[in-house]
């Protein structure tokens, strides 16, 4: 989503509606700033960021309140002159009469919050982060091995989700099933189920189960950042696949490139255990350790060991 409408905010935040506009549910916010007042309620109104929320803080207070009364109305009624798509106040603080006043002249919700100034935008601004990021829907199931992401892809029957039910056997944790939505947040990407499907699984043969109920709460978990992509395919006898590991592949997810595996599956493969091993090789790898890479160097440095003796000789 490229917006979220102010009542959705208020219910994310917890946030006491002191005045609710009549346009609340459209009112949209479409950018992780804030902007505190604090030059504007002196006077000077020149680059107000208005299209931003409004933040009313200890400091903006107490200046207010230092103010003859008519300086203060006049200030907090320009203010509300612009199309500022909401005024949250912190602290618990209580707002001037003609802050509300003029919040009902001009139809501009007014909003409160208990937390301080600086933990509520820093609250704001995670949450919007997160719910202002590109985000993409896969089909797929991703689970969390050994602490890392695991996104499992390949056709549908190729044995994702029977895959993944192993892995939770073993210990693992599913994070989503069927449907995976993913969002990039800064220079990271995590995965997350539909709230509608979290924690259940499609296990062809059974139907729908619980895993939550079947196996725990340690058992699933809500997001979880994708650092591996493991593509199951059905095994092909004519097709050549790689045994060295020396060639890396990356999928490519909201522009992110992440370490892809394409791994063939074939009755009496242990296609979970695979999974783990891969899961830990490619932790290996992003410690600086690649055992392919090791054994090639190991075998180069065989051959030119040998190269030499023979010219010795």
């Amino acid at each position: 989503m490229d917006y979220v409408t102010l009542s959705k905010l208020v219910e994310a935040l917890d946030l006491e509606v002191m005045y609710s506009s009549s346009d609340i549910d459209e009112v949209k916010i479409n950018k992780s700033d804030v902007n505190r007042p604090g030059l504007q309620l002196a006077g000077y109104f020149d680059h107000f960021a208005h299209e931003r929320l409004q933040l009313i803080g200890n400091v903006e207070w107490y200046y207010l309140n230092s103010l003859p009364e008519d300086i203060r109305r006049e200030r907090t009624e320009k203010m509300f002159s612009y199309p500022i798509p909401a005024v949250v106040i912190s602290r618990g603080l209580e707002p001037f009469p003609e802050m509300i006043e003029f919040a009902k002249k001009r139809d501009v919700s007014f909003l409160r919050t208990e937390h301080s100034t600086t933990k509520f935008i820093n609250l704001l601004i995670n949450y919007l982060d997160y719910a202002l990021a590109p985000e993409i829907t896969v089909h797929g199931v991703l689970v969390e091995v050994y602490g890392m992401g695991v996104l499992l892809i390949g056709q549908s029957g190729v044995g994702k989700s029977e895959t993944a039910l192993e892995l939770i056997k073993r210990g693992h944790r599913l994070v989503a099933d069927d449907t995976v939505e993913i969002k990039r947040v800064e220079d990271d990407i995590r995965g997350t189920a539909p709230e509608l499907i979290r924690h259940f699984m499609e296990i062809r043969g059974i139907g729908i189960v619980d895993i939550e109920r079947l196996y725990g709460v340690s058992a699933v978990k809500n997001w979880e950042f994708i650092d591996l992509v493991i593509e199951l395919e059905f095994w092909d006898e004519e097709k050549e696949y790689d045994r060295i590991g020396l060639d890396e592949r990356y999928a490519n997810i909201l522009g992110i490139k992440v370490p892809k595996l394409v791994i063939p599956v074939r009755p009496g493969r242990n296609t979970a255990m695979i999974i783990e091993v891969a899961t830990r090789n490619n932790r290996q790898k992003m410690l600086g350790y690649n055992a392919a890479k090791a054994l090639d160097n190991k075998v180069k440095k065989e051959i030119k060991k040998r190269k030499r003796e023979k010219q010795e000789d």
